[in-house]
């Protein structure tokens, strides 16, 4: 058993000032694997103080120390490849094989993917040529509150962290309890890189505990979160008395519209997609809205994808799909794949209980869903497993009314050759990505949604300015 109780506060592993144990549990046995500590408003305090004394002589320093720092950062990161990988499999549940490459991988791209955006960045910037004796300062936002989910543990960190290490914002970092042992090892990784004591601080604990604390705080000048809607709501509630910013990334129901000229592989590219990481990603195109003249074939195709998808337990290696997190997150998935079943849809792969062979775990069997109308429940709620529904179409007309009749708008597909319509179709559908035909978006493209998947954008340049306060400056000497 792992025993992994002190935070990371202005720059050493502090004891809690009261220790509430708790166990992260191994999703694949349901076993626990590790004991940590949850926080109480004392140790938040103090990470939040500690950051608040760091923060002038963080944001005094020059933009070439901090690309040097995160450099460092990333080579002590490379270094800890296996450890990430270890943990994360362990703690949400990840294939070993594709903690290695996807999970761990996608940290180590969005800080080389900063490191290019922070060559480029300008701090000080001329308004315009009408206006010589102007300037936009781009300002640290100041002490940063990070909330970050399970389902892509250095994805997510990675994407808050370095941002606001570049900008010159210190922080406090809580990550889900469900998932902190590789949050604990990249608070090892950034020590070892040297940064400074009280730049960066981490908390373990609940999202009601230091969540909230984290949140309300006065000190706290701005909150990024990436969780549940219904968390992000409860968030900004509480962040409107101290009127800090407040930074959301949230849930998802992904439409992906496939036309009848869509490629032969539209359809078990998006069964695949819609399964990566058991289901448990935001962007997931959960909603895989068929053409009609195609509609039955993409049916047969998705079913046959599905049945043939394995399903195994974390620490095995090969290409197969892990378990789902946690029992709440199980009993979840299995009450909406019976929801499915009794308000009609045809079940046409997987369906309820574990997969054939196993007792324990939570483990999902590949579900999919046809005849689904986008009125029914599992097209309208957030599943987080991995369970697809597609719905037959006629006009593209039909497709997008479909596409943007949800609460969430965080990203869509479209999957046609007929560029033309592809064009009309980003321009149309409500979402704050579009991906076409496959192509993933490129290194620095803005990550973000809009209506209930939450506000703000991360990754590259937006992701920097998330952390900026602009000021406004007349009577700039331009010789200066």
């Amino acid at each position: 058993m792992i025993e992994r109780k002190d935070f990371y506060i202005n720059g050493t592993w502090v004891a809690p000032q009261t220790a509430t144990p708790c166990e992260v549990i191994d999703p694949s046995t349901e076993e626990p694997c590790a004991v940590i500590s949850l926080g109480g408003a004392a140790d938040t305090d103090a990470a939040v103080a500690a950051a608040k004394a760091a923060a002038p002589a963080w944001a005094a320093t020059t933009k070439a120390e901090r690309l040097a720092l995160i450099e460092r950062i990333l080579e002590c990161y490379t270094a800890r490849t296996e450890d990430l990988a270890q943990a994360m499999s362990m703690e949400m549940g990840a294939p070993i094989d594709f903690a290695r490459a996807n999970q761990v991988g996608a940290g180590a791209y969005h800080i080389k993917n900063f490191i290019t955006a922070l060559k480029d960045f300008e701090f000080e910037r001329p308004l315009g040529d009408h206006a010589p004796n102007d300037r936009i300062l781009m300002d640290p936002a100041g002490v940063i509150g990070m909330i970050t989910p399970w389902n892509w543990p250095m994805n997510q960190i990675t994407l808050k962290v370095i941002p606001a290490l570049a900008t010159g914002c210190t922080m406090v970092l809580k990550p889900s309890e469900i998932s902190p042992l590789s949050a604990m090892v990249f608070a090892e990784i950034l020590d070892t890189a040297g940064v400074p004591a009280g730049v960066f601080n981490l908390v373990n604990g609940d999202g009601p505990g230091v969540g909230t604390q984290l949140s309300g705080h006065p000190d706290v000048d701005m909150i990024s979160f990436t969780g549940s809607t219904r968390a992000g709501i409860a968030i900004s509630k509480n962040a409107a008395d101290t009127l800090k910013r407040v930074h959301l990334e949230l849930g998802g129901k992904g439409a992906n519209l496939i036309f009848d000229d869509a490629d032969e592989k539209a359809v078990k590219r998006g069964v695949l997609h819609c399964f990566q990481n058991t289901g448990q990603s935001c962007n997931a195109p959960t909603r895989m809205l068929v053409q009609r003249g195609i509609y039955d074939a993409a049916v047969e195709t998705a079913r046959a994808v599905a049945e043939a998808m394995q399903v195994g337990p974390a620490s095995a290696e090969g290409r197969h799909i892990g378990p789902v997190v946690s029992a709440i997150q199980y009993e979840k998935i299995q009450a909406l794949i019976q929801k499915g079943i009794d308000e009609g849809a045809r079940l046409v792969a997987g369906g309820p209980g574990r997969p054939e062979g196993f007792n324990r775990g939570y483990f999902v069997r590949p579900t999919v869903f046809a005849d689904v109308t986008n009125q029914m429940t599992i097209a309208r709620e957030e599943i987080f497993g991995p369970v697809l529904s597609i719905i037959p179409f006629d006009t593209e007309q039909e497709a997008v009314q479909i596409a943007n009749d949800t609460v969430y708008g965080l990203t869509d597909y479209v999957q046609s050759t007929d560029s033309a319509r592809r064009t009309r179709l980003a321009r149309q559908l409500r979402a704050g990505m579009i991906e076409m035909n496959g192509q993933s978006r490129a290194a620095g493209s803005p990550f973000g949604g809009v209506k209930r998947s939450g506000n703000g954008r991360e990754g590259g340049t937006w992701g920097l300015e998330e952390f900026c306060d602009i000021k406004a400056v007349s009577g700039w000497d331009p010789a200066t």
